[in-house]
């Protein structure tokens, strides 16, 4: 249990990636972490608000430029 509590709530929970972990619990194979690891749902709504701002970042950066360019 512990093993699942760390992979889990401790390292993916907190952005470590996966591969980190696997090199953290000795694994030389990522599906064998997978098994501890479980993807929780909060962490893929963060993960997914994170990526949408960095697109919105992008696309303002790219239209505040061809506005310059005009």
């Amino acid at each position: 249990m512990a093993r699942h509590t760390f992979a889990t709530t401790v390292t993916l929970s907190n952005g470590v990636p996966i591969e980190t972990v696997s090199k953290l619990l000795g694994h030389t194979k990522i599906a064998t972490t997978q098994i501890y690891a479980k993807v929780i749902e909060r962490k893929v709504s963060e993960d997914m608000h994170i990526l949408r701002n960095k697109f919105k970042t992008n696309i303002s950066k790219n239209n505040s430029s061809k506005a310059q360019n005009i």
